[in-house]
């Protein structure tokens, strides 16, 4: 596959998304979902409209978050999530994007993050470097957690689950102590590419969708960090949990990790 030609496909595709994408700013709740989840009419408009123009234009399947589609085990697959931050994007905030990435036998080989709220647009492939607005972006330094900002997921203390609220508030309790610079933007997607370009020197999230994670798995190795779930295992399109970090933070954080014990035991 040329990947470079399929990037280039796609930034236009997603380029023509971005109209209704910021037309669409504070929109209602459409469709309900698990828990507290919901979904707009532009999730569901932006996920017609990708899914078709990639179809034609690459002939690739597609399983967006939406709607499903194509097997995400497929050989070749891209992955869309149309409105990532949905709940910022209907209650006015910018920090929302539209993420898409192509898997390769469930390997993330190509990744997009469209912010159009601040006119940041991320691509990547495998072999890096990381590109903002058609600028490659230096690739990642030495770095100490006491001296940046780390990304982390949201929570309610009460919540049980894969990652019960009282683990996730340990767990940023002794990240805490050794950075006070917490961040919760309330977007996989913009945590993931902002430890890509250096914004972040980490993130955690704890959730366990393919479409939040893949474009942002790409970007970050492709900007010369390192990506796994919160066991330090390495990522794959089954994983239910995310750490990216540049390097040095990422031994840093996952030492942390560790030392606040299973989640089992919350």
């Amino acid at each position: 596959m040329d990947l470079s030609g399929l990037l280039a496909e796609a930034s236009a595709i997603l380029d023509a998304a971005a109209e209704p994408f910021v037309a669409g700013h504070r929109a209602d709740s459409a469709v309900r979902k698990k828990g507290n989840d919901f979904a707009t009419q532009v999730d569901l408009e932006i996920e017609r409209q990708v899914v078709a123009a990639l179809h034609a234009a690459t002939g690739i399947g597609v399983h967006g978050e939406e709607f499903g589609g194509a097997p995400v085990d497929s050989s070749w697959v891209w992955v869309l999530d149309p409105i990532d931050g949905t709940f910022n994007y209907a209650a006015g905030s910018p920090m929302a994007a539209i993420l898409l990435a192509l898997l390769h036998d469930g390997e993330p080989v190509a990744g997009l993050t469209w912010m159009p709220f601040t006119d940041d647009y991320y691509t990547a492939i495998a072999d890096g470097p990381l590109i903002r607005n058609g600028v490659a972006r230096p690739a990642l330094i030495q770095t100490d957690l006491a001296d940046t900002l780390i990304g982390v997921g949201t929570f309610n203390f009460e919540s049980r689950g894969r990652f019960p609220g009282r683990y996730r508030i340990a767990l940023l309790e002794k990240l805490s102590t050794v950075c006070s610079r917490l961040r919760m933007h309330g977007s996989t997607g913009i945590d993931l590419v902002y430890v890509a370009d250096g914004i972040l020197s980490a993130a955690i999230a704890f959730g366990g969708h393919v479409w939040d994670h893949a474009a942002g798995v790409v970007q970050v190795r492709a900007a010369g960090g390192t990506v796994t779930d919160l066991a330090g295992q390495p990522w794959t399109p089954e994983s239910r949990s995310v750490l990216a970090a540049a390097p040095g933070a990422y031994g840093q954080v996952l030492d942390i990790v560790r030392s606040v014990g299973s989640p089992e035991d919350y």
